[in-house]
């Protein structure tokens, strides 16, 4: 496979004709009573487009793409920098050690800890932000004597799980149930059946994997690595839990509740998200003792880890960079709302759920396609007799699923963990098309049960 550089610039240049292919069009925004800007779905005209997008407008997107994505970037480098100096202290090594020696001969017992860890992370939102745990995630799955694919597919699966279900996902039920008048996180019960039904999926796909490599060693995706690999070499280095290295690590998880709650409650973001990790870093400096000096060299480190998986975010920012000024945005979902006029509900909503997924290629903001998608929905919900609850969920699985799967986003995080993209396709494809046929019958019960909305 192509690096995720070349493959993200590839699809910026998809885009680009595009662009020439489809007419350029835009609806009027509004500002609903609850502040947030929607679009008017009776407004939608075809506009001349007085800035088509030129030679020199491909290579620009590159860095109005890095603009645009500075606070994910900029987060990104800072809580992984941080959480650098924990892995220094030893308090990482320390911590699975001690999981190690609790759970002897029960290795997929610690991969399901771990899962479930990744699946709490996905359910408070986190996102981009669960990326720097990416790498520490390969580490557990080395430690354990599976590949690099068993922490991959922890890491990655767990937070598609819980990020889908969107039991408290501001960035995407929180919007959408916002743009349609519904309470915030309201369904949340439906919403636990989807998170036990993908939680499932996604750990009998990794307990297969699992099985499967420790009968064949051979039929592992990385087989050439896991065949040389030795499983001491991990597991070496790991030393003792110590009263500093429990502080620390309780630090960590103190910042990880703070960082939960003020995403929930607090309605905090990637500023809010950065701050506590430099805190935690001036406290991790104090309670291991660092030199200043040494501690700021050591967050460089930490930060330069997370360049790769840094840039590709702002290349893909570059995509909606490039959708923006070609105006298509609008024009295709104005298109979807024209076939989606007069069709049955049934149809209709397995019309919204693949387009949504499709729609997820181009644009990877959850909160961003809620924006300009869900206000046509609401309206033709109503026509069609679908509650703006069924809705909501037809969106929220149609987005989740694929993000972790099209190359936009999976590129960031595999490249955070080493995995090519072929091989994470070999690896993935059953268990998503699992997600998606289980999704679709899912918003299928919730229809037939009028999943009302509250």
């Amino acid at each position: 496979m192509p690096h995720v550089f070349i493959i993200l610039l590839l699809i910026m240049l998809f885009v680009v004709i595009l662009s020439y292919l489809i007419p350029s069009g835009s609806y009027e925004r509004i500002t609903d009573s609850a502040g947030i800007t929607v679009v008017d779905p009776d407004t939608f005209q075809y506009v001349k487009n007085d800035t088509p997008i030129t030679f020199m407008n491909y290579f620009e997107a590159v860095y109005n793409g890095f603009v645009n994505g500075a606070t994910i970037m900029g987060t990104l480098f800072i809580s992984s920098g941080v959480i650098y100096l924990l892995e220094v202290s030893g308090a990482f090594g320390a911590g699975i050690n001690l999981i190690l020696q609790k759970t002897k001969g029960r290795e997929f017992s610690v991969v399901c800890i771990f899962y479930t860890i990744f699946v709490i992370f996905g359910v408070l939102g986190y996102g981009e932000a669960a990326y720097p745990f990416y790498p520490l995630a390969v580490t557990i799955g080395f430690a354990l004597g599976y590949d690099r694919m068993v922490g991959t597919g922890l890491a990655i699966i767990g937070s598609t799980v819980g990020f889908t279900s969107g039991l408290m996902n501001t960035f995407t039920t929180g919007v959408a149930q916002q743009i349609v008048g519904l309470p915030l996180f309201s369904g949340i019960g439906f919403r636990s059946v989807g998170l036990i039904v993908f939680y499932l999926i996604g750990l009998a796909g990794l307990y297969s994997y699992c099985r499967k490599i420790k009968k064949n060693p051979q039929a592992s995706l990385m087989s050439e690595e896991y065949m040389n690999q030795n499983k001491e070499e991990h597991v070496s280095g790991m030393e003792d839990m110590t009263t500093a290295r429990a502080l620390g690590l309780f630090v960590f998880l103190c910042i990880i509740v703070i960082q939960g709650y003020g995403c929930i409650r607090l309605g905090w973001s990637f500023p809010q998200i950065a701050a506590i990790y430099v805190i935690m870093g001036i406290l991790l400096t104090i309670i291991f003792r660092f030199e200043p000096s040494e501690a700021c060299q050591l967050f460089c480190k930490g930060a330069v880890r997370v360049f790769a998986a840094a840039f590709a975010v702002g290349l893909a920012q570059s995509v909606v960079v490039l959708m923006n000024q070609a105006c298509i945005m609008d024009t295709i979902v104005h298109g979807m709302s024209t076939l989606l006029n007069g069709r049955s509900a049934i149809l209709a909503l397995l019309i919204i759920f693949v387009f949504v997924t499709l729609f997820n290629f181009l644009v990877v903001s959850g909160s961003g396609k809620a924006v300009i998608v869900m206000p046509i929905l609401q309206p033709l919900g109503e026509i069609l007799h679908i509650n703006q609850q069924v809705l909501v969920l037809a969106y929220q699985y149609g987005d989740g699923i694929t993000n972790s799967f099209w190359p936009g986003s999976s590129l960031v995080q595999l490249s955070m963990c080493g995995v090519d993209y072929g091989s994470w396709i070999k690896f993935c494809w059953k268990i998503y098309l699992s997600f998606i046929v289980s999704a679709f019958v899912l918003v299928m019960i919730a229809h037939g049960i009028g999943f009302g909305p509250f």
